[in-house]
């Protein structure tokens, strides 16, 4: 029996909500994002609605540019703990139609219906009455894809959005895909972009149509992959909801910094506080990858995959550290930057403060998170994170901790 997988992606999902508290907001340009200052701030768009977007506005775009653009517009700090209100209520409903159901970040979301749609009526009926108990019951719109795999499905949801439906039928997956631009491929980014038009790919059916020895010999094994999906062939199974796939903390600066003490410093801390956060939600990874924005707005990203998971900030340190000091900034001030932890395993059952064998660093972690959580964050610090006299994280200078 062919699989029924349907994608459910929030529109234009912050500003919506926004939009949904704030009457007089709708009908209007609204950035959800960094405080613009009058075209002098600093940070970027989180999202924008679809009035803001005729302007050439869109996430990740600096806040200054959608300034520039659009200057009229209603500019909206993010609240976090709103939307992810909501997010469990819209997570709720989907948990209505199917025990599989895979949150993809707090707006969008795989489900598995091929056991489930015949108590609705049909694939369309199932995506039709989610779409509506979602408008009726929370107030926004979802755009939804429906397809045998998750790679089509979700590529269907963006094609009519907001408010959009797009079922794929089986067997016509490769036709469906042929004639959209390449750069809507998986994994086909800034870099492999340029590679793939130089070979004559624009369009994902030129590239399905090539043979596996020419992909092999333009981009090498992993192009195999790419082909795969141009033919639109997906056997990744619909994980289990709540699923977290990394975390990370970040911290945009009021003013580029070019101190690398300083840098350190603020790196420390992030390190600290990332790393109370996977121990409060019993998370430890393998892989540790450090973010970085320069003064230009070009943005890297190096990563370590260890031999064992870490949980500890010390070593969450020294690695993030390393990899900071190994990349070549090339005289460039640093306008961002964060550390993140993927490659999750599960030892919550190692995680008792005074677990035979248990460090001396951890204890100390560990003592340090009791604190913290009778008294409050800032109740307690490290040494070598209050080298800085300024403390990184003023208003201005916002942190923000993001699981995926």
């Amino acid at each position: 029996m062919p699989r029924v997988i349907l994608h459910i992606d929030m529109d234009a999902f912050f500003a919506a909500v926004e939009q949904l508290d704030h009457p007089e907001m709708r009908g209007k340009p609204v950035i959800v994002g960094a405080d613009p200052k009058g075209g002098k701030g600093r940070g970027v768009v989180s999202t924008c609605s679809y009035e803001a977007r005729r302007y050439g506005i869109h996430s990740a775009m600096p806040i200054t540019r959608a300034w520039k653009l659009c200057p009229h517009a209603l500019f909206v700090r993010p609240r976090g703990e709103r939307y992810a209100g909501i997010s469990q209520r819209i997570m709720a409903i989907l948990h209505d139609f199917t025990p599989l159901v895979e949150p993809l970040s707090i707006d969008e979301a795989f489900l598995d219906i091929t056991s489930t749609f015949k108590f609705f009526g049909s694939t369309e009926m199932t995506a039709k009455t989610i779409k509506d108990r979602i408008r009726q019951e929370i107030g926004l719109t979802a755009s939804v894809g429906v397809a045998g795999n998750k790679f089509v499905a979700k590529i269907a949801s963006d094609l009519q959005k907001p408010n959009g439906l797009v079922i794929v039928m089986p067997g016509t997956e490769k036709a469906f895909l042929a004639p959209l631009e390449i750069e809507r491929l998986w994994g086909v980014g800034r870099r492999t972009l340029p590679l793939m038009h130089r070979q004559g790919i624009f369009r994902i059916g030129d590239l399905a149509r090539m043979s596996e020895r020419e992909v092999v010999r333009f981009f090498g094994d992993h192009g195999l992959h790419f082909q795969r999906l141009a033919n639109g062939i997906d056997d990744r199974v619909v994980g289990a909801a709540g699923q977290v796939k990394s975390m990370s903390k970040e911290v945009t600066f009021s003013h580029d910094r070019n101190d690398t003490d300083e840098l350190l410093t603020t790196l420390r801390t992030l390190c600290d506080e990332l790393a109370h956060e996977l121990r409060r939600k019993y998370y430890r990874g393998r892989t540790i990858t450090i973010k970085i924005r320069l003064s230009d707005f070009s943005t890297f990203t190096r990563a370590r995959t260890l031999s064992h998971p870490a949980i500890n900030s010390g070593e969450l340190y020294n690695t993030a550290r390393d990899l900071f000091q190994a990349f070549d900034r090339g005289g460039q001030a640093v306008r961002l930057i964060g550390v993140g932890v993927s490659h999750f395993e599960d030892e919550a059952s190692q995680l008792d403060l005074f677990q035979s064998g248990r460090s001396e660093v951890d204890t100390i972690d560990r003592l340090m998170d009791r604190v913290k959580e009778q008294f409050g964050q800032d109740a307690i610090r490290r040494a070598s994170a209050s080298r800085s006299p300024r403390q990184p994280h003023s208003p201005s200078e916002r942190s923000n901790l993001d699981e995926i």
